[in-house]
């Protein structure tokens, strides 16, 4: 038994061979840049959700949060990286009382007892430019030595849960679908 397939009008054919010439020359060098486009409106998003979730202001999620990689021909890789460790409470919006340094970790106003950020007894408190806006707490009973105060609020930590976590894969599993079916019903005519 033999199958022979004829066509009869060998146009159509020739439009889908053209048709897929064009998508394998140009679909390599626009995905990259919808990947890369997608990225930093994730990375928009996942600065706003931090910035709610830590209590930090933008600025300071924003110079933390960085994209060291981004997608080119070839690597097709978005790579969105935090740095830093347990944030200083100087970050915080802290305000001195009696009682110590209340800050807002978490977008939470938080008291930390024992800390200050000025020095003498109190109310006659005085800005000491050493500090330089710092929070401290004493080591020893005659405070000879003091260290930073920190808030528990680690910023590579926060971006892989609750609602930063969810602000990025939000973007990208809705946006990044839907542009790149864009894309190839554009290029292909």
């Amino acid at each position: 038994m033999k199958l022979v397939v004829t066509w009869a009008d060998v146009r159509g054919l020739r439009k889908l061979e053209k048709g897929v010439r064009w998508l394998n020359e140009n679909f390599p060098k626009v995905l990259p840049r919808i990947m890369n486009q997608v990225g930093d409106r994730a990375r928009t998003r996942v600065v706003r959700a931090l910035t709610t979730q830590t209590g930090l202001k933008r600025d300071v999620i924003r110079r933390a949060v960085d994209n060291s990689k981004r997608a080119f021909t070839g690597q097709l890789i978005y790579d969105l990286r935090s740095r830093g460790g347990n944030v200083r409470l100087k970050y915080l919006n802290p305000k001195e009382t009696e009682a110590g340094v209340v800050a807002t970790p978490f977008s939470k106003r938080t008291l930390y007892p024992g800390t200050f950020m000025r020095g003498g007894a109190f109310p006659d408190r005085k800005i000491v430019r050493r500090f330089d806006g710092h929070v401290y707490y004493r080591l020893n009973r005659s405070g000879t030595r003091i260290t930073f105060a920190r808030s528990g609020v680690i910023i590579p930590k926060e971006m892989i849960i609750g609602a930063t976590k969810e602000a990025f894969e939000g973007e990208v599993q809705t946006t990044l679908p839907m542009r790149i079916d864009q894309v190839l019903r554009k290029l292909q005519g």
